[in-house]
């Protein structure tokens, strides 16, 4: 898992205007085998039944397949990440190379997992994201600014700017390029302190 500081992106976006998206289409089961995070493996199968036909050839009609669109952001429908919990769909996303994932709604477990693997999903209200959708399809090289510290997204086409909330904790932990472990480690003798003073 890439553990990269987030600060400010800017980057040409992906559309995917399919609402209900759930985690088995994200990642299919049948590669929930695996048990580490080997990105490279998970990224080439993100949306793997979609990406591929049936004999294995490339679905030239999928959106991750037509060189028009690219970049670190994914633009999706409402109520992505539904379903199981599988972590492995947010392995999939930081995988394939996406920073960012824009919806105006998560599944809060899929949320949270995209969070815990250095991705943000950015919830944006509905009117924002048919906007982003029209300008993404008008140009395919407008570019979509997201400015974590700020909280803001930006759609640079058009200039309109949405504030987003996000955990004042996940948010450190991006803006500094930490896990869970990582921050614990970080904050090591203020725990120790803490256990010292208590134990008095």
């Amino acid at each position: 898992m890439a553990k990269i500081k987030f600060n400010v992106i800017t980057s040409t976006c992906v559309p995917l205007p399919l609402e209900n998206v759930d985690t088995d289409q994200i990642i299919p089961a049948r590669f929930l085998k695996a048990t580490t995070r080997e990105e490279k493996f998970f990224g080439d199968n993100l949306f793997r039944d979609w990406r591929y036909n049936a004999d294995g050839s490339l679905n030239k009609d999928f959106v991750l397949n037509d060189p028009t669109y690219g970049g670190q952001i994914l633009v999706a429908g409402k109520n992505f990440g539904s379903g199981s919990s599988r972590e492995h769909a947010a392995w999939a996303i930081a995988g394939y190379g996406f920073r960012v994932v824009v919806s105006s709604f998560f599944a809060d477990i899929h949320k949270n997992n995209e969070l815990n693997n250095f991705v943000l999903p950015v919830v944006v209200s509905e009117e924002f994201l048919k906007e982003l959708f029209n300008s993404i399809y008008a140009n395919p090289k407008m570019e979509v600014e997201v400015n974590l510290p700020e909280q803001t997204i930006t759609n640079k086409a058009t200039g309109s700017s949405e504030h987003f909330e996000i955990n004042a904790y996940k948010k450190h932990c991006l803006m500094n390029g930490l896990d869970d472990i990582d921050f614990l480690l970080s904050n090591k003798d203020k725990i120790e302190a803490w256990e010292k003073k208590a134990s008095e």
